[in-house]
């Protein structure tokens, strides 16, 4: 049986919610490990190596859903104690590894008595389907399996309170190969990506979009390139996209204006578990043509001059 040896990087007793954020940069937390293992639906790792290396601003990713997390973390405990019989105590602590510095965890609570720990969720009601088998949400049972590896521990408890009226809990028992298995991505991730500032493969997000547009901002004019070979199928597939695109917006507009057609006057339906509503909405917005033609003096004035690099394909000879 492995001994927990817990090493503490700092206490959280009164740490602000700003300088815990900060903390985050200091290396790979367990909310981190799902992201660099590709498991996580809401950020891609290229976006977290923006957010490890200062590239973009320190937020919470789930925002609102996140907070009441939080504030329903104790009752989640607590509930836990009730159906389980177990005590559990808080851990206000950052904890890392005691090999790999940067290797970071914030466990929940601590389970007393026990060489185990309790992960607290809360979870919508849409996502009820994931908690029916004895199985638990892979990015949940990574984060977990990261906090076992840090700790030492033999097993966690995972207790989540879904859509605010449905109470679950599990055990899940420490499984070290899948451990060395997340902290051999994490220390590669730490070492190659963000000590060596190396971006990870870009994605499609907004963030790897936005990172483009500022890193080459300025073209040279009139400077060409010969792209590798493989680009031609890239763009042959891209082509590809664009069409499908086209005809799913084209069939996604028919079924919206089958609904119009069936709502007429009525600004809301009702079918299933759907709202359907079209009612009028009012905005005030400036006519730029008048405000061109009728008082060019102002429009000139207020005309603001800006430049982008506008990307186009399209097939020669």
């Amino acid at each position: 049986m492995a001994k927990a040896q817990i090493e503490i990087l700092a206490s959280t007793d009164n740490m602000s919610h700003s300088e815990w954020l900060e903390m985050r940069t200091k290396g790979i937390g367990g909310s981190d490990a799902s992201i660099i293992l590709g498991l996580n639906k809401y950020k891609t790792s290229f976006e977290l190596w923006l957010e490890k290396t200062g590239q973009s601003l320190l937020e919470d990713s789930a925002g609102e859903a996140a907070y009441f997390g939080n504030l329903l973390e104790d009752v989640v405990a607590k509930e836990f104690e009730v159906r389980t019989g177990k005590k559990v105590r808080s851990r206000n602590a950052i904890l890392k590894h005691p090999e790999h510095q940067f290797i970071l965890g914030n466990i929940d609570r601590k389970v007393v008595g026990e060489n185990a720990l309790l992960e607290c969720k809360t979870a919508s009601v849409y996502l009820k389907d994931q908690w029916e088998s004895e199985e638990i949400p892979e990015s949940y049972l990574v984060q977990i399996q990261h906090y076992l590896g840090i700790t030492g521990y033999q097993k966690a408890y995972i207790a989540v309170l879904i859509g605010g009226q449905r109470f679950v809990w599990k055990e899940v028992e420490r499984d070290d190969e899948l451990i060395k298995m997340i902290f051999d991505a994490e220390i590669h991730f730490w070492r190659h990506h963000v000590l060596g500032n190396i971006p990870p493969a870009l994605d499609g997000s907004s963030a790897a979009e936005q990172f483009l547009k500022e890193r080459y901002e300025k073209s040279e004019p009139n400077k060409t390139v010969d792209l590798a070979f493989e680009y031609k199928d890239k763009i042959s597939t891209l082509y590809s996209l664009k069409d499908k695109i086209k005809e799913l917006e084209s069939r996604k507009k028919k079924i919206e204006n089958d609904i119009k057609s069936e709502l007429k006057e009525a600004e809301y339906g009702f079918v299933g578990n759907y709202q359907v509503g079209w009612k009028p909405i009012t905005s005030n917005r400036i006519d730029s043509k008048r405000l061109k033609t009728d008082f060019s003096e102002v429009y000139n004035k207020v005309l603001n001059e800006t430049t982008y690099r506008k990307f186009t394909i399209k097939e020669i000879g």
